[in-house]
Formats: C-alpha cells, sequence, structure tokens
C-alpha cells in the first residue's frame, strides 16, 4: 500500500498532475454484445437437468453443454463460493479473471461476460440473472460477485499464520474436485486452478489505503446467480471456509452453509440462431 508520509516531496504541479481525468481503458461499446432478448425468450422455457449440492467448506464439479444454462443459488444461509470454469474439452481455456475485470469492472452482474483466457479469449458464460443486483455499491465501495480477489489459500494462510496448515481453502477445495472430476493427480490438478470469480461476496478497496476488504455478504436463501452457457463447460465450485466472509476465511470458526448449482435446459427451438462464439481472431503471429 502507499506510505502514509511519502519520502519523495510532492513537485509544484503534484494537485494538476492528479486532477487529470481518467480515461476507460476498455470502452466496452465495441465488444460483441450478448442477446439478451434471446436469452431472456429462452429462460421462460427453462426445464431442470441436474443439479448438485456443494458442502461447506467443500468444493464439486458439475458440466453445462453449450446453450444450457446454470445457476448458483443459496440454499440455507448466507454463503459465499468460489467459482472455476474450463472449457469442458481443453482445460487450457479457462476463465480470465484479469481480463473480465479489465472488460467490465470489479463485479459482476447481468449482461456481463466471463472471458477465457488466451490465446482463446472468448465468452465462456453469460450473467442471464442477478438476485442481488439491488445492492449495487455501498457506502464502503463494496459490492457483490466480484473479480479481484484470486481465491483463499493455504499458501498465504501459511504464510501469515506462520506455519499452520489448512486443507479447505478454496484453491485446495478446487484441486480436490478437479482431480476428483478428471483422474488427474492432485498436483496436475492444481495447475489448472485459477482466479475464480467471487459468487455472493461482498467486497471492495478500502478508500483510505487501497486494502482489499470482505464484508458479511447480502446473500440470503433462495439468491442466485444464474449463467448462460456459451460453451460446452466444466465448472467447479467451492463454498468457501468463510462462510459468508463477515469475519475471517481459511478457517473452521465461521458458520458455513451449502451451496446448490442447478443446470437447466431451454425448449429445443428457444436458441434460434444462436451459435457458440468463436475463438478470437487473432493470427498469434505476434510480430515475429
Amino acid at each position: 500500500m502507499k506510505p502514509d508520509q511519502p519520502e519523495t516531496a510532492a513537485p509544484p504541479d503534484a494537485e494538476a498532475r492528479r486532477a487529470v481525468a481518467p480515461v476507460i481503458c476498455y470502452p466496452v461499446g465495441d465488444l460483441p454484445a450478448p442477446d439478451l432478448g434471446l436469452y431472456r425468450a429462452a429462460r421462460a422455457t427453462l426445464v431442470p437437468v441436474s443439479e448438485i449440492l456443494v458442502p461447506p467448506r467443500e468444493a464439486r464439479c458439475f458440466r453445462v453443454a453449450a446453450g444450457q444454462f446454470f445457476r448458483i443459488r443459496s440454499v440455507e444461509g448466507p454463503q459465499v463460493g468460489d467459482l472455476n470454469l474450463w472449457n469442458a474439452a481443453d482445460l487450457s481455456e479457462r476463465f480470465y479473471s484479469g481480463k473480465t475485470r479489465a472488460l467490465h469492472g470489479t463485479h459482476l452482474s447481468t449482461g456481463d461476460r466471463m472471458w477465457s483466457a488466451f490465446p482463446h479469449l472468448r465468452p465462456m458464460a453469460t450473467i442471464t440473472r442477478d438476485t442481488l443486483d439491488w445492492y449495487g455499491f455501498d457506502s464502503f465501495g463494496g459490492s457483490v460477485h466480484d473479480v479481484i480477489g484470486t481465491r483463499c489459500d493455504p499458501y498465504t494462510h501459511c504464510l501469515l499464520s506462520h506455519g499452520d496448515l489448512y486443507h479447505h481453502c478454496c484453491h485446495s477445495n478446487l484441486t480436490r474436485a478437479l482431480a476428483a472430476e478428471t483422474g488427474l493427480a492432485p498436483g496436475e490438478a492444481e495447475a489448472h486452478v485459477h482466479d475464480v470469480l467471487n459468487v455472493f461476496m461482498c467486497t471492495g478497496f478500502a478508500r483510505d489505503t487501497g486494502q482489499y476488504f470482505m464484508k458479511a455478504s447480502p446473500v440470503r436463501p433462495g439468491d442466485y446467480l444464474e449463467f448462460f452457457a456459451e460453451i460446452d463447460l466444466l465448472g467447479a465450485l467451492s463454498a468457501c471456509p468463510g462462510g459468508d466472509c463477515g469475519s475471517a476465511h481459511s478457517s473452521d470458526a465461521a458458520a458455513c452453509h451449502p451451496l446448490r448449482v442447478e443446470v437447466l435446459r431451454p425448449a429445443r427451438d428457444a436458441l434460434a440462431g444462436w451459435t457458440p462464439p468463436p475463438v478470437n481472431g487473432y493470427d498469434r503471429s505476434h510480430g515475429a
């Protein structure tokens, strides 16, 4: 974080430099826009395909075919979840939280898309319903469904706790779930676990220090975040050991609850004309 008392004296034009207006890095007006009208019409025809209950302090994998929808739902009490997504046929194509953040902002909601990593860089899923969209940004600068945090992990926990070994961090949960789903050894599976969408988590940056903060999630049983699968997906969701993340994470002390993943399909003709997005058109020559 920035020092309380800088060592370098401010130049005479310091205030003028600070007053320079910001420019949005990636204006999203030129992005290929999702057809939310089509998706909303398809939502009206949804029927259940499958569901899975993710136990507290654990993770589970699930699969969603392109053109289907899935929901992450709070079922018993306030609980946040860490979400990873991969191309179901190619684990090298995975969710890219950093680019998603650069395109859509720090917190996602309806109409935002989860983009895949280079060289693919295409929409993997589109958010089609968010029952917490009413929350907006609070007076602390906090909001829900962030792409700024990484995931609680045993390495940082070990560092900050001076050697304690804790195995139910979301990173470890996701590793175990992916290993169980794919048959990969845990060490191989771990390499595919990546930065997450923090579903239901309420976070922001402290205005005085710029530090990442969390606060008790506003989620309640019945709330859900819904996605449209743009490609065939393998997902993994961890029910974070921090519960609603109002006090701690990487701990057995917090009250934790399960999360439910529901997979739904629309009527056969509800997506007429829709096709999965192609991989990015860049030729990968890099000017060489």
